[in-house]
């Protein structure tokens, strides 16, 4: 899929990886769909920025757990551009939670924000796109959701079921929408970290070194302009997976 003109939906796109995915997508000419749930202001800022690249761009408020605003989202996209061609699911709940500490509400966030809300929108978006005839989707993982982490149990379970969820679109959409991930890992620090725990994140690579944004974009183009790779899941993590 060639991305100069094509047009693209960015969940959790107002800050963080996602403004970065935004903005990576719209510096290379898609017409680019900025969603927020919270950070309106920073939603502006990232969509100033996409139109300053040249792009198109639009933005949309969602609270993704909610069926009936997922769908208005869709709906939005296709009103305000007329079509759907790539869908990134990154917005992502994340908080710490050990085995004796996790509550019925830490489940149903870390659940629903990571493995319901980007299944049904993958699910409206991928059913259009194989209307149409093609379509990528790609789905922000994490390296939690294969080494599971203790501290963060319901986070690192959802995330395991996000690629769960990229297997099973893959098989489902296919031959022509192709559905992957992308795992990353320390490339971007919650801010609440510690310069302790950034330290200890770090030395858990092979490559001693933290990631960035870019990183994590860079892979999305990569799965976004290669039609032969549906399934699968890239890590950008330093070499993370493999300790």
């Amino acid at each position: 899929m060639r991305i100069p003109g094509s047009i693209a939906l960015v969940t959790g796109s107002a800050r963080r990886i996602g403004r970065a995915l935004a903005l990576e997508l719209a510096a290379r000419g898609a017409k680019v769909a900025i969603h927020y749930r919270r950070s309106e202001s920073e939603a502006r800022v990232a969509l100033s920025h996409a139109r300053d690249a040249g792009a198109e761009a639009e933005m949309f408020r969602a609270d993704l757990t909610r069926g009936d605003q997922r769908d208005a989202l869709i709906e939005g996209v296709l009103a305000r551009f007329g079509g759907l061609d790539i869908l990134v699911n990154n917005a992502s709940a994340f908080g710490p939670a050990a085995l004796a500490e996790t509550t019925p509400e830490d489940w149903d966030e870390q659940v629903e924000s990571n493995a319901k809300a980007p299944f049904f929108l993958a699910r409206r978006a991928g059913l259009l796109m194989v209307e149409a005839g093609r379509g990528k989707i790609v789905n922000i993982a994490d390296t939690a959701g294969e080494s599971i982490w203790p501290a963060y149990l319901p986070y690192s379970i959802s995330k395991a079921a996000l690629l769960g969820v990229t297997r099973g679109l893959a098989k489902s959409l296919a031959p022509h929408v192709q559905v992957n991930a992308v795992a990353p890992g320390p490339v971007q620090f919650p801010d609440y970290y510690t310069e302790d725990q950034k330290r200890i994140a770090i030395e858990r690579t092979l490559l001693k070194r933290p990631g960035s944004p870019d990183d994590v974009a860079r892979a999305v183009v990569f799965l976004i302009e290669n039609d032969y790779v549906t399934g699968e899941t890239l890590h950008v993590d330093g070499g993370r997976h493999l300790l």
